[in-house]
């Protein structure tokens, strides 16, 4: 585990780690609702690395050990997800915008974006706000709008369960919540999520910076208008057993951006499942190495 640098990309500090050279293409990695850079495996992030990239991952803005901003004070979450709510403290287009100030604080002109589940949809917001900061875009087991694949019953139960008050409890709760939305067609790496749940714990635990994340999410417009528009080259990858964002959020993403390219996993669900690493890293690289290509075309 490296220690984090702070990135002060104008409204917020973002958390930050690096792997692989300088002097690669950077490739930055946008993460989840709820959860931490941490959530990008170690070996994922080398394997991009070791793939000729040089790999960023850091904390959105109120989780980890970025920017928290507790005067927002926590939205109504029965309201937001009655849809009662219609306003939330802040949108996806400034989580894309805290993005985007990262590139400009570690002086990045152009990157490969990444984004799994919000940091898909994160990423959809970049692509749309700062199309000329992106060489090629990547939406992993996301969507185009909240609406579009929406989680089972299951699944939202486990994203809506109780925060953990201790390390021990927020290792059982990594182990739980990836019992019912990780890939039934590959083993549970339960030692991997435990430890990561301790150190998610010890690093910050801020329930209600979560329910501004969920509240962004659901607040924001559908993206399918503005992702009509773009013309960065495009991959799509989702599980087709995800049960928190169902393959329909990938498959309507795909269709949504022109030139879009949809790779389905069997038996992959909301996770990154080990075994499967050397095929994701692979695409993802394979789709950055082809979009370089066209630009210096």
């Amino acid at each position: 585990m490296q220690t984090p640098t702070l990135a002060d990309t104008g409204q917020v500090s973002l958390a930050y780690e690096a792997f692989g050279s300088p002097e690669d293409p950077p490739l930055v990695l946008v993460m989840g609702v709820a959860t931490q850079m941490l959530g990008w495996p170690d070996g994922f992030c080398q394997a991009l690395a070791d793939a000729g990239f040089h790999v960023v991952r850091f904390d959105n803005r109120d989780i980890g050990l970025s920017t928290h901003l507790d005067d927002l004070g926590m939205p109504d979450l029965m309201a937001l997800l009655g849809g009662g709510a219609t306003s939330a403290p802040y949108l996806l287009a400034d989580m894309a915008d805290d993005t985007a100030g990262l590139f400009d604080a570690l002086g990045f002109d152009r990157v490969h974006l990444v984004g799994l589940s919000m940091g898909g949809m994160i990423v959809q917001e970049v692509a749309m706000r700062h199309p000329d900061r992106l060489i090629s875009l990547t939406s992993i087991m996301s969507t185009p709008s909240a609406n579009v694949g929406a989680p089972t019953p299951e699944a939202q139960a486990v994203l809506l369960a109780p925060s953990p008050t201790s390390a021990a409890e927020a290792a059982e709760l990594a182990v739980n919540t990836y019992r019912v939305v990780g890939s039934p067609g590959y083993p549970l790496d339960e030692e991997w999520l435990r430890a990561m749940g301790e150190e998610s714990f010890r690093r910050a635990i801020d329930p209600a910076g979560v329910v501004r994340q969920l509240a962004a999410i659901l607040c924001s417009p559908d993206r399918r208008p503005g992702l009509a528009a773009l013309t960065v080259p495009t991959l799509v990858i989702h599980g087709d057993a995800d049960p928190l964002v169902q393959p329909e959020g990938g498959r309507a993403t795909a269709d949504a951006i022109p030139g879009a390219r949809l790779v389905t996993y069997p038996g992959m669900g909301h996770d990154l499942p080990e075994p499967l690493w050397p095929e994701l890293v692979g695409e993802i690289a394979e789709h950055a190495r082809t979009a370089t290509a066209e630009v210096a075309s």
